[in-house]
């Protein structure tokens, strides 16, 4: 039997913007490196993987080179593929086993919200090297447990960002946010998204980047709620409530390719 595999660009209502995941829906858990083979074969910055458990569907995400804790936009295309398919009612709440915890999902008119932890960054130094690989020179520089973020002084200038990504993949990190106030009507804040040492220059919309830069930005403007805009060349909307200990993230999908992984077997091998 098939495994059915969905292609969704995540965080956009329209076709070939946002972020691209792959959701492949298991009829059994699979081993590591079958997802990881799987994720290398569709070359996109997330795949994700469920299958059904009592209470609802476990879920892991693979990049091209590794395994990720967290992550927002493959979460969403998840939820997106489990209501558009019939697995969950439209009303039903999409309920994940991941890594980081319990997450949840639901259809709020025509967006789908997600639950997730929120990640708030400490003051930080910045490695050696870090700010010349991006040639910038921040306002602020933070950090989370895996990530550095770093406020610039104008939306412009995080725009124009043109990283040395040779340079910033000789880093000891795993990715950087890099972020600033919006000056473009109807947004609060912009940021973009880069993770070579995760095998990702530039993240098209991070949904997990959202749990820092939501609090981050709670503090910095003194609000809850806010539109934000990730400034890739794909682009993303990505809506942000702060609440507590938690971070809403909410945001449109659009479905690109269904399709069937034929090849199904367990033996593979890396010669």
């Amino acid at each position: 039997m098939g495994i059915k595999i969905y292609q969704v660009d995540a965080f956009t209502e329209l076709p070939f913007k946002g972020n691209p995941a792959a959701v492949c829906l298991l009829h059994e858990p699979r081993d590591e490196t079958w997802m990881q083979n799987v994720a290398k074969e569709m070359n996109l910055s997330e795949t994700a993987f469920l299958h059904r458990r009592e209470e609802g569907f476990n879920l892991r995400w693979f990049t091209p080179a590794v395994e990720v804790e967290l992550c927002g936009h493959a979460t969403l295309a998840s939820a997106h593929v489990l209501y558009e398919t019939g697995l969950l009612d439209e009303q039903e709440q999409a309920r994940f086993h991941t890594l980081s915890g319990l997450l949840t999902a639901i259809r709020r008119d025509e967006q789908i919200e997600l639950n997730f932890p929120a990640r708030p960054d400490e003051p930080a130094s910045a490695p050696p090297g870090l700010l010349e690989a991006l040639s910038v020179v921040p306002k602020y520089v933070g950090k989370t447990k895996y990530d550095y973020l770093l406020e610039l002084d104008s939306e412009e200038a995080v725009r124009n960002l043109s990283p040395d990504f040779a340079m910033l993949k000789a880093q000891a990190i795993r990715g950087v946010m890099v972020t600033s106030v919006a000056s473009t009507e109807g947004f609060d804040f912009v940021s973009r998204f880069f993770a070579p040492g995760a095998g990702i220059d530039e993240d098209p919309v991070t949904g997990a980047a959202h749990c820092c830069l939501g609090p981050y930005w709670r503090r910095r403007l003194g609000k809850d709620e806010f539109v934000a805009y990730q400034a890739s060349a794909r682009g993303g909307i990505v809506h942000v409530r702060v609440e507590g200990e938690r971070v809403i993230l909410g945001g449109h999908a659009v479905t690109i390719l269904r399709g069937e992984l034929t090849d199904v077997s367990s033996q593979y091998s890396d010669v």
